[in-house]
This record gives C-alpha cells, sequence and structure tokens, in this order.
C-alpha cells in the first residue's frame, strides 16, 4: 500500500500489508456501532471473562499504589510473582518451574511474540493446528517463521494425532504448536495423547510451544501441562481468563534455561518489564483466589451444559462435546459454507455476537464459534434470538 502525502511516498511494510484481521475483533466493533444506535446486542462473540477480577487483585493492587510499587521491574519479573509462579506450578501440576526460567509480560501476546523471536529464523517452520487461534499465524510470520498447518477435525475432537503431525515434519521445522483447552474449540488434550505429541517432538528433536491460558477452565477431567511431559517446552500463560484479568495484561512464559538469557534481551529492548503493580496483584491471584476462581469454573459449567442442551435442541450437533475453556464451535455447513457472511448475517438479523470459524484458518470454514463468557440470562436471550433466525432464514 502506498500513501501519497504531497511529495512524500510512505509504504506501509509488507509484514503488516500481509498480516490477517482478527475478525473476532471486526464483529466487535460492528456490534459497538450498532449498540451506539441504541440496537441491544447478546454479545457471544469473544472470550472476555464477565466477572470481575478476584477481591485480593483488587486490594493488592491499590495496596501496590499506595506503597508506590510503581518502579521498573527486574526484566525477568518480579521475584515475588516469579517464585508464585513456581510454587503454583508445582501445586497444580507437580513440575519443578525454577524461577529463573520465567519470564513475565504485559500479557500473553508479548510472550508469544518474543518466544517465536527467539526460537525462529527466517523460514523455521512451527505446526500450528488448523483451526487455530486466529493469531498465531500471525505472529509466527511476522518473525519471517512458517506456520505449517496439520488439519485437526470434529470427529477427532480437533486434536492432533501423532500421524497427521510426522507427516508434516520437515527439516526446517522446529516446533509443534499446542493449545489445550483450545480456543476456538473448547476441547481439551489427554496426558496420553500430550505424551504421544512428546514423543513426536523427541523423535525429530522438536521443541513443543503450549499456549496453557486457558488452563483452571477445565470441567471434565484435568489439565495437564506440557511441563509434565518434557522440558524441551515454552509454556506460554497468563491472568486474563482464569483470573479475569483481562485489561490489566499480564502473562508469563516459562523457557528452558539456555532461552532464558536471549528472551531477556528481547524483553529488555522490547518492553523493559511488565507492570509493577500488575506483577504483584498477579502473585495474590496464584496464592489467594482459589474460591473465587472456582467459583467461576462452576459458573462457566453450567452456561456450558446450557448451550449445548439448546444448540442440540436447534439440531446443531457436535461429535465431541467441549469441556474447557468457554467455547462451542458449531458445524454450520448445512447452513452455509460461508462463516464469515453468515456470522454478520446473523449479527444483522438476529443481533446475536458470533465469531466465523474462517478467523481460525481454513479447515474452520463451515463453523461458528459461540462464546458463553455472558451471563446465563444473556445466553438464553442469544439461543432464543439464534433458534427464531434458523426458523425464520437458514
Amino acid at each position: 500500500m502506498r500513501i501519497e502525502q504531497g511529495d512524500l511516498k510512505m509504504t506501509v511494510a509488507k509484514r503488516c500489508e500481509q498480516m490477517k484481521p482478527f475478525i473476532a475483533m471486526d464483529v466487535m466493533e460492528k456490534i459497538h456501532k450498532m449498540e451506539a444506535q441504541g440496537i441491544d446486542v447478546i454479545h457471544m462473540e469473544i472470550g472476555e471473562p464477565d466477572f470481575n477480577v478476584p477481591e485480593c487483585v483488587n486490594r493488592v493492587c491499590v495496596e501496590a499504589l499506595e506503597q508506590n510499587e510503581t518502579c521498573y521491574t527486574n526484566s525477568l519479573g518480579d521475584i515475588r510473582l516469579r517464585r508464585a509462579i513456581s510454587d503454583y506450578h508445582k501445586r497444580i501440576y507437580g513440575t519443578t518451574a525454577d524461577p529463573d526460567q520465567i519470564l513475565v509480560t504485559n500479557g500473553t501476546s508479548p510472550a508469544m511474540l518474543l518466544v517465536f523471536s527467539a526460537l525462529l529464523d527466517p523460514g523455521d517452520e512451527i505446526i500450528v493446528s488448523d483451526p487455530h487461534y486466529a493469531c498465531y499465524a500471525n505472529f509466527i510470520r511476522y518473525v519471517q517463521g512458517e506456520p505449517v498447518f496439520v488439519k485437526v477435525h470434529e470427529q477427532d475432537g480437533f486434536i492432533y494425532t501423532p500421524e497427521a503431525i510426522r507427516e508434516k515434519i520437515t527439516a526446517k521445522t522446529k516446533a509443534i504448536f499446542i493449545n489445550s483447552p483450545s480456543n476456538p474449540t473448547g476441547t481439551v488434550i489427554s496426558a496420553d495423547r500430550m505424551k504421544e505429541i512428546v514423543d513426536v517432538a523427541k523423535e525429530h528433536s522438536l521443541y513443543v510451544v503450549s499456549d496453557e491460558i486457558y488452563h483452571g477452565l477445565t470441567y471434565e477431567g484435568k489439565d495437564h501441562s506440557i511441563l509434565e511431559f518434557t522440558d524441551q517446552a515454552f509454556v506460554l500463560n497468563g491472568f486474563s481468563k482464569l483470573f479475569a484479568m483481562t485489561g490489566l495484561r499480564l502473562g508469563y512464559l516459562i523457557a528452558p534455561q539456555k532461552f532464558v538469557r536471549a528472551l531477556q534481551v528481547l524483553q529488555q529492548n522490547f518492553f523493559i518489564c511488565a507492570n509493577s503493580v500488575t506483577q504483584l496483584a498477579g502473585a495474590a491471584a496464584l496464592t489467594d483466589a482459589d474460591k473465587e476462581t472456582q467459583a467461576m469454573c462452576d459458573t462457566y459449567n453450567e452456561r456450558r451444559k446450557f448451550m449445548i442442551s439448546r444448540l442440540k435442541e436447534m439440531g446443531l450437533s457436535m461429535m465431541v462435546e467441549p469441556t474447557g475453556a468457554f467455547y462451542v464451535f458449531v458445524n454450520f455447513k448445512h447452513i452455509s459454507t460461508d462463516s464469515y457472511a453468515l456470522a454478520f448475517d446473523i449479527l444483522e438479523k438476529a443481533h446475536i455476537g458470533v465469531t466465523p470459524g474462517i478467523d481460525f484458518g481454513a479447515n474452520g470454514e463451515g463453523y461458528i464459534r459461540f462464546s458463553y463468557a455472558n451471563s446465563l440470562e444473556n445466553l438464553k436471550i442469544g439461543m432464543d434470538r439464534l433458534e427464531d433466525y434458523l426458523k425464520r432464514y437458514a
């Protein structure tokens, strides 16, 4: 794109031009325009918790400000938070993560950028499931890596098979990327399948990058961290989902020791350090918020069961029910194979915000993602509107 401004010619960098938009945000911004016109829209398009942060987070934020905890921290992160993360992983997973292997970031997205920057040289490949969280491929391409997509299928719960991964491995492959519980599908990778994926990685001397941001929001079975099965892995996690701290922008990564210094240097140059106040709030969340997060989890599960039941009543089935995160990924191919057009048609005619499956990769086409990070009252209204839409238009 060339922009003319008098005699000055400005060209937008190709890496920016090639970046695809995040359609879920496009949907949300369209909803905001409709709401500004007085139209009532039910939000099921974005994955943002509708709960307040735990009380301990509020309290510690205030205390940190009153005590002037507002200076730069160590670029790796405040040692109090890194110790709390280490203790949390020991308590929840039985794994050992040295505080010096932990780097705290302003949300999980910067952690992802740092990992891919440290891991991938131009042309290096990383295996990613299709469908997948919309931003993964953009991050990989931004650092001149190449995402190599492995189709995952509804009948398999949208979970990798080791055979499908092996078929995509080349001499340029550096890592296998996993996300469990998954966005957009809400499915959870079992311990046995994680072991199989790790075995493939070991066979080919690959790393595993594990996005664990939805850990703690699993309603059947148990979350498993990749560090239970290998130390040749990068863990991405944060506080936005389980602790409802989206706007406080706090995340972290756990990395093999040999990558830590490189990651630290990147952090020093790009971000300096994470927010000092929210780091202390994060430490409190990990140690003092169990009751509140369990209450949130129970509420999500009630919503999950309700939404699955209502969708099935409408004839919208799923081969494998989601058991984690707060999403249901529903096959609409019998209605339309253009999920983008369908999502905006549902928005215009039924006043429900949903995300088209194409946002999550080519293999997501024909699906619609529903988020149940909204009140049960609103979800009931949304499901009634969807049922009416299907009767009228589908």
